[in-house]
C-alpha cells in the first residue's frame, strides 16, 4: 500500500492531462490528484495507473478511465456536504473521488464479488462512504433520498425513473444513456414535476445491469 514521489509524479502528469481535455473544476482536479490509484488496480499493472485509460478489474468491470471520473463528478455540480448516490461501485475510484471532495456518499453494487473486495478496500486508503449497499442500482436508495447528485457508473439502456424520483429540487442525475455507445446526459430537477435534460457527447461504459440478485 506504498504511495511514492514516483506515483505522485504520475499523477501530477495525468492532471495535466485532465486540463487539457477540459476539466476544470478544481476540487475534481484536485481530487484526482490525491487518490492513489494505482492501489485500486493489480500490482502487475501499476504503470497503467496514470494512463487516461480506462482497466479491466474483477467481474468482467473496468476501473473507469480518470477523465470519466472527473467529468461525471464535474457534471455533478456537487461540493463539500452535499449528499451523492453512486449507483456502481465498482473499483471504488469515483466513489473515493467524491469522498475526496468532502461530499456525502450512498453507494450501490450489483456484483457481489467487487461489492464485497471494495468495501474491505476503501476504508484500508481512509476512504468511507456514508453507506456501501449490495444491491440493485435501478431502484436507486429511497430510504435516504432526496440526493444533491446522483450518478450512475455504467451504460444504461433507459433512464430509471426511481432515481429522477430521488433527486432534490435542483439536484442533478449525470447518466449514460444508450446501448452500444452512451451518451453522458445530465437531468436536472427543475421543479416536483419537470426536468431539464442536457447531453454531453459520446461514451463507452460496461453495462448497467438489472434485478441480479
Amino acid at each position: 500500500m506504498k504511495d511514492t514521489y514516483t506515483h505522485k509524479g504520475m499523477r501530477k502528469r495525468l492532471v495535466e492531462t485532465l486540463k487539457a481535455k477540459g476539466i476544470k473544476n478544481k476540487a475534481v482536479l484536485e481530487a484526482i490528484n490525491a487518490i492513489p490509484r494505482h492501489l485500486f488496480m493489480d500490482s502487475g499493472f501499476i504503470e497503467h495507473a496514470y494512463v487516461d485509460k480506462a482497466f479491466p478489474i474483477a467481474a468482467d468491470q473496468t476501473i473507469s478511465q480518470p477523465y470519466t471520473v472527473a467529468r461525471q463528478t464535474e457534471l455533478l455540480e456537487v461540493t463539500k456536504g452535499d449528499k451523492v448516490l453512486e449507483i456502481g461501485t465498482g473499483s471504488g475510484y469515483q466513489t473515493a473521488a467524491l469522498l475526496e471532495m468532502g461530499i456525502i456518499v450512498f453507494s450501490i453494487e450489483r456484483q457481489n464479488e467487487l461489492f464485497k473486495k471494495t468495501k474491505r478496500f476503501l476504508p484500508k486508503l481512509g476512504y468511507r462512504p456514508k453507506r456501501l449497499i449490495f444491491g440493485d442500482g435501478y431502484k436507486g436508495l429511497p430510504e435516504e433520498a432526496p440526493y444533491d447528485g446522483i450518478v450512475v457508473t455504467a451504460g444504461a439502456p433507459f433512464v430509471p425513473n426511481p432515481l429522477l424520483a430521488q433527486l432534490k429540487v435542483g439536484g442533478r442525475l449525470v447518466i449514460p444513456v444508450g446501448e452500444e455507445n452512451q451518451i453522458m446526459t445530465v437531468f436536472t430537477r427543475t421543479s416536483e414535476k419537470e426536468f431539464e435534460k442536457n447531453e454531453y457527447g459520446e461514451f463507452r461504459f460496461v453495462p448497467l445491469l438489472e434485478d441480479k440478485n
